[in-house]
């Protein structure tokens, strides 16, 4: 038997409008950019720069100059469907400050695997090793390496590329990508590339050969520092590993690390400005962060005509629903870009409050511990907010541009009972370790025991952790002959 009941509930779902905001939050200042010409392509209604303005397209009455005609306009009158909001056409996010706004000029540059692909055009490939290099290459990740299986990459290029091979054709195809610049791109793993790279040298000598031969027969003995065995496998002195060890030393273990560093670093524009006056610290967002939006006079025209016109035809309700669609998605996006204004520019200024004896002095030891929810907490907003300020957006300071995720750190207690930075205790410990005696390094343990004597209480599983974060080995990779 069938039976009806009626069932409240209370769920909470995330509207489009809130999508887009938050996706516009995690952007960064070009990234903004690109977002709104795409925009700007898709959507006719919408357009940046200053809007050249009659004084008959406002009403007498209106004292808000941000009002326009489009809004006196019924549309019930010639559709049924639903009245558009009201809503301001224009906005401008500039700042107040718009004269000395800083703009900071980025090259155009090409990217790590454009590069690659320009230069494919002249490797000298068979009928259908064409599509096989242009996959081979996009799956090279930015440090320079294909971390893929053959089988893998033949199940993929079945799949998304509707190509159909062998391991060995792509296995030949792979070491023709392995001669583009720079040396050692394309390699399955690290022992490749050092490989790649040793093979590529001309003029080898005795020692090259040698670093060649240790590389290939004995790379796990030579990665973990077993130097007593190596000399004994190839009699030879210490001084000549010394000189084998300064040659692997001179290649790049990660040869897509410079190019795409290079194209990263070239759209890295600061979404925030910090400035020191009198003592006093001055928080502008990059007016770049920021365009000038407004609805097209086209679509303002379109409309006006509209209401002039007499016909009702299907042909023009059709015409109405395609411009109110516009108009909504336009009101939505400046909307969005409004609100984005507002929450970055809420966001920064408690983090720099927070950190304020930081950024007047420059001094790293003043950086108190900050976690999101600190931030959240103060401006009364959601934790994933802040992240998505903090993890993609740069603040210019007197001091160099900083990634806005780098001033905050975890909390700990000196001897003394006084809240410290994890970033001052990680600068230690990467002081004890630059000035360690590389024959005999010092263990998590021991550095653990230094920083005690420092007045740093702080175990060997967490200095473990903090040496890992810095990107220095264990002792024993350290340890040099």
């Amino acid at each position: 038997m069938l039976k009806q009941h009626l069932n409240l509930k209370l769920s909470q779902k995330l509207s489009p409008q809130q999508i887009q905001l938050m996706k516009l939050i995690q952007l960064s200042t070009l990234e903004l950019e690109q977002k709104i010409q795409n925009e700007i392509g898709e959507n006719p209604a919408l357009e940046t720069g200053k809007e050249s303005i009659n004084s008959d397209d406002f009403n007498e009455s209106n004292d808000d100059p941000n009002i326009t005609e489009t809004e006196n306009i019924n549309i019930d009158e010639y559709i049924n469907d639903d009245e558009i909001p009201s809503y301001r056409t224009e906005i401008n996010n500039y700042s107040s400050d718009d004269d000395d706004g800083k703009i900071i000029p980025v090259s155009g540059g090409i990217t790590f695997h454009q590069n690659l692909k320009g230069q494919a055009q002249n490797l000298i490939l068979g009928k259908n090793e064409g599509p096989i290099a242009d996959f081979l290459i996009g799956s090279i990740d930015e440090s320079g390496y294909i971390r893929r299986d053959v089988d893998d990459l033949v199940d993929d290029l079945a799949f998304s590329e509707n190509v159909y091979v062998t391991s060995d054709q792509v296995k030949n195809v792979l070491k023709k990508v392995q001669t583009l610049d720079p040396a050692g791109v394309g390699a399955r793993n690290l022992k490749d590339c050092l490989v790649l790279q040793i093979k590529r040298k001309t003029n080898k000598n005795e020692i090259l050969e040698l670093t060649e031969k240790i590389l290939i027969e004995s790379f796990d003995e030579f990665s973990k520092k077993h130097y007593k065995k190596l000399i004994n496998k190839y009699m030879i002195s210490e001084a000549t590993l010394k000189l084998i060890i300064e040659s692997i030393s001179k290649l790049n273990p990660k040869p897509g690390g410079t190019l795409a560093n290079e194209s990263r670093n070239n759209q890295i524009i600061p979404d925030f400005i910090l400035t020191i006056d009198n003592g006093k610290l001055n928080v502008l967002l990059n007016r770049r962060n920021a365009p000038e939006l407004h609805v097209s006079p086209n679509y303002k025209e379109m409309l006006k005509g509209y209401k002039e016109s007499s016909s009702k035809d299907k042909a023009n309700n059709e015409a109405v629903h395609f411009i109110k669609q516009k108009l909504d998605s336009a009101k939505w996006f400046i909307d969005a870009i409004n609100q984005r204004y507002q929450t970055l520019f809420i966001t920064i200024n408690a983090i720099v409050e927070h950190q304020k004896e930081y950024f007047l002095t420059g001094d790293e030891k003043c950086l108190k511990p900050m976690i999101l929810k600190d931030i959240a907490n103060k401006i009364n907003m959601d934790i994933s907010t802040i992240s998505r300020v903090a993890n993609s957006k740069y603040l210019d300071t007197p001091y160099g541009i900083r990634l806005v995720k780098s001033f905050f750190s975890e909390g700990m207690k000196n001897d003394e009972g006084e809240n410290i930075s994890s970033i001052e205790v990680k600068n230690i410990l990467e002081e004890f370790i630059s000035a360690e005696d590389k024959k005999h390094p010092l263990a998590d343990m021991a550095l653990s025991l230094l920083l005690k004597d420092k007045g740093y209480i702080v175990a060997r599983r967490t200095v473990a952790k903090y040496r890992e974060q810095l990107g220095l080995p264990v002792a024993r990779l350290r340890k040099e002959i």
